[in-house]
């Protein structure tokens, strides 16, 4: 009769235990860092009154705006001056899933034009970095009329001392003058943002 009721109350447990709905995972927030290159003092490419600076803090601010399932972290938000060591300093304190350091490009030749994706040999992320810099390569392809010049490495200071996958974007050229059209139009930036916007709301 003992046995009865300790298989008749394990039953009972069993049978309580099912009807508890078991609250469903959170899915992983993907957290990124987005890096305005220069500001402050440090203006970067410059033309005529057009700096680096500038564009890369608007197209910045557009991709925050744009972004609800994903963290951003921004190394900057204003005009202000981070030296490298500070940028990096910050994104490893973060340890986030991406980098992508946004940069604006120049040449001595006015022709030279188009946009490019640089990843670092010289880190453990090489591969990943690499991988993801094609990816972004092949989404920037489909909103973009720039010509398309691929991926690159570089020993870039940013690139190899973040500890997580990093890309540096060059937007285009600022010495070019189609480039130039495209980098300072709003409706142009909007679609830099959500080619990158898309691109890291599909992270998984």
């Amino acid at each position: 009769m003992k046995n009865l009721k300790k298989v008749l109350l394990v039953a009972i447990i069993i049978v309580s235990f099912s009807f508890i709905s078991s609250k469903p995972l959170e899915p992983k927030k993907i957290n990124i860092v987005i890096d305005a290159s220069h500001g402050g003092h440090d203006f970067g490419v410059i033309s005529n009154s057009i700096s680096e600076k500038q564009i890369v803090e608007q197209v910045t601010n557009k991709i925050k705006s744009l972004n609800s399932n994903v963290v951003i972290h921004l190394t900057r938000s204003d005009d202000q001056f981070l030296s490298l060591e500070e940028r990096a300093d910050f994104i490893n304190r973060i340890k986030p899933d991406l980098v992508l350091s946004l940069h604006v490009n120049a040449s001595l030749n006015n022709k030279t034009s188009g946009l490019e994706f640089y990843v670092a040999k010289e880190t453990e992320f090489f591969e990943k970095s690499n991988e993801i810099a094609e990816k972004l390569n092949d989404k920037f392809s489909e909103n973009t009329n720039l010509k398309m010049l691929g991926v690159k490495t570089g020993p870039f200071y940013i690139l190899k001392k973040s500890d997580v996958p990093a890309v540096i974007i060059e937007l285009g050229y600022l010495t070019n003058e189609n480039d130039k059209k495209y980098l300072i139009d709003d409706k142009e930036q909007n679609r830099m943002a959500k080619s990158i916007s898309e691109f890291i709301s599909e992270m998984k």
